[in-house]
């Protein structure tokens, strides 16, 4: 017999052949036979990962909520707090664990993201409750030891961190007792019903702040400039900013400032990169590489789904820009499921819309040749399918119940417009379409930054010969009018209406729209003896070859009656406004906003003609119109109100006898 001593061995031990093998056979002291429900925990038991830290800021609330959640005699109390990987949960429980007075002992750590892990904690719990069973049971025995002690006992606190699986913890959930269970993952759902659940969620700006502020000046006063910034750029996730703090306190030269042009210029490389010392998997890149490796297992499609989501602004992603994916909806379904289990997007059933954020996006569409998620085949086709998906989406940009749906879009080609490296045919329809409609709404200088796009592209991609290399020309030069820069409109409208000339005819579409346009610049920029006989011939012309209800005569008729106005030539302006006007509420209705147009400027002309009494109900009505299409709050709506009362004081002072107005 051999006799052995130690700190985490109690018994004797004896060798006995069995077959070809001998096995110890172990002689446990009385101690070890105590039941078990009689086995109290020695001091000393507590193993929290995480001591608490100057690192920790903020979340107040959700230490809170875990704080709220009180003990109901005769039962486990669990609480589930999940979150995005790297968003802190972690972070929070064990500093919670350690500096709250939620008066359990002892605590209990289980890394629990395999179901190995789960037994291999609990063993170890068994293990430290008795020291002198550690040889002798096998690790499920000894597994199984320490759920029977949480079973027949209450009191203690039990910490599972980062569970990629509710089975692997399923056993323990059934068999605990009365204690209290915290579980941290990025699973957002599959938890029993009665868990009580804590999204945690990103860092608040002033809280991002104050952490990267934090690390950094640990070591003596540092240059923070670009700080708050930089805690944009990184979402505000508290993993991402650690690191970034980590890599510039260990880089003294490297102030935000220069972290965020590295961000810039080395995406992939800083995205992965750690301080000297640090943990490596600990980097963003990292964690949600584990996270895509399970979600791939489970859903191939959701990766590629979220490869397309990362072309887009990061809020409030209309779930129609997701059948990018080209997939059934049951498949697109699951998808979108499995994304949300993992808490890599939030989805938002109110407005059928999804949120990522945006450090997943960055990475996503960043291509690194040692994750397999991120090549550079898949990054590009999934841009291709996300600017497909997006042209698509598009709607008519002049009917009025389109606004609100181009409005919700116009982040999202904002961010594929930005992040796109190089410009495709579908690319430049999108931000062509986009000039379009952003310019009748007044945001000019991002419709002329879209356009330079489009003409540039086109003019490499199809010559500037090219029907839409002119169409192209020509709205920017429309885009230069409404900004004010008619010298620049005009220049380029002269160029461009030569080239229609000459390549389409005169009697082309395309050449009678650049042409009346140019009369309009001629008018805007004062030229307007310039721009009548340009109007007239286009006027003709247009009824000749499109005909008189064409949309587009209607628009000449309408532009050639405003440059009579300018110069004083109202009676013939009144007979075409009143033209438009009519064939307009004929032809597109009595609400659209070219018809209100038309009866607002036959209003304005009737007011200059002294015909207040006729100028009147087409104001009101053009009012009570625009208050319905465009909504009360619409800046154009007190104009009218204004212009309005006007008239009605006008209106009333001419009806008084005379020398009572004055």
């Amino acid at each position: 017999m051999i006799s052995l001593t130690g700190n985490q061995f109690h018994g004797d031990v004896t060798f006995m052949e069995v077959g070809d093998r001998s096995r110890p056979v172990v002689q446990l002291p009385e101690e070890a036979w105590q039941p078990i429900a009689e086995v109290d925990a020695p001091p000393g038991l507590d193993n929290l990962p995480v001591k608490p830290g100057a690192k920790f800021v903020g979340r107040a609330h959700e230490l809170d909520r875990l704080d709220a959640v009180l003990s109901v005699p005769g039962q486990v109390v669990v609480q589930a707090v999940h979150g995005l990987g790297g968003i802190g949960k972690t972070t929070l429980v064990a500093h919670w664990a350690a500096t709250r007075p939620h008066g359990h002992n002892p605590v209990r750590w289980i890394t629990a993201d395999t179901a190995a892990g789960v037994e291999q904690g609990l063993a170890k719990f068994a293990a430290a409750l008795q020291p002198a069973l550690a040889q002798a049971l096998e690790v499920e025995q000894l597994a199984d030891r320490a759920l029977q002690w949480l079973a027949t006992h209450s009191g203690w606190l039990l910490i599972l961190d980062n569970v990629a699986d509710p089975a692997d913890i399923a056993e323990i959930l059934a068999r605990a007792g009365t204690g209290r269970i915290v579980i941290t993952s990025r699973l957002a759902s599959g938890w029993q019903p009665a868990a009580a659940v804590v999204r945690l969620d990103v860092l608040d700006a002033q809280e991002a702040l104050a952490l990267l502020t934090g690390i950094l000046t640990a070591s003596g006063p540092r240059d923070c400039d670009g700080a708050a910034e930089l805690c944009a750029e990184l979402g505000f996730l508290p993993l991402a900013i650690e690191q970034a703090g980590a890599y510039m306190a260990q880089n003294p030269l490297t102030t935000p400032r220069k972290y965020l042009q590295l961000l810039a210029d080395y995406p992939a490389a800083v995205y992965s990169q750690v301080a000297v010392g640090a943990d490596a998997e600990r980097t963003v890149a990292r964690v949600w590489r584990v996270t895509l490796d399970r979600i791939t297992a489970a859903q191939p499609d959701a990766a590629d789904l979220l490869r397309i989501l990362a072309w887009y602004s990061s809020d409030a992603i209309p779930l129609a820009l997701a059948h990018g994916l080209a997939v059934d909806p049951l498949t697109l379904d699951r998808a979108l499921g499995v994304l949300t289990a993992y808490s890599m997007v939030i989805s938002d059933p109110a407005t059928a819309t999804v949120s990522v954020h945006r450090l997943i996006q960055a990475i996503a569409r960043t291509p690194d040749s040692s994750d397999p998620h991120r090549s550079s085949e898949e990054i590009d086709r999934a841009h291709r399918y996300a600017a497909a998906s997006l042209l698509s989406a598009l709607p008519d940009g002049r009917d009025p119940a389109t606004w609100p749906a181009w409005r919700g879009l116009l982040p999202h080609i904002a961010v594929l417009a930005y992040y796109t490296p190089s410009d495709t045919a579908v690319t430049v329809r999108i931000l062509d379409r986009t000039a379009d409609f952003i310019t009748d709404q007044g945001l000019t200088t991002l419709a002329i930054t879209y356009l330079y796009r489009v003409v540039a592209h086109d003019e490499w991609a199809l010559g500037r010969d090219h029907p839409n290399t002119l169409a192209s020309r020509g709205s920017l030069a429309v885009a230069y009018t409404h900004a004010g820069r008619t010298d620049e409109a005009i220049l380029l409208f002269e160029q461009t209406l030569a080239d229609c000339e000459r390549i389409l005819g005169p009697d082309h579409p395309q050449t009678l729209t650049t042409r009346s346009n140019l009369a309009y610049a001629y008018n805007s920029a004062g030229r307007t003896t310039e721009a009548i006989p340009l109007y007239e011939r286009t006027l003709t012309d247009s009824e000749r070859i499109l005909g008189p209800d064409h949309p587009d005569t209607m628009a000449s008729r309408n532009n050639l009656a405003s440059a009579y106005i300018s110069v004083d030539r109202t009676t013939e302006a009144i007979l075409l406004f009143e033209q438009a006007l009519t064939g307009r509420e004929r032809i597109l209705g009595p609400d659209h906003p070219d018809t209100m147009a038309s009866r607002n400027n036959l209003a304005s002309a009737y007011a200059s003609a002294g015909r207040t009494t006729e100028a009147i109900p087409l104001f009101e009505r053009t009012l009570a119109g625009s208050e319905r299409v465009l909504g009360g709050d619409d800046p154009d709506i007190a104009l009218f109100h204004e212009h309005l009362t006007r008239l009605r004081i006008l209106s009333r002072r001419s009806a008084l006898p005379d020398g009572m107005g004055s």
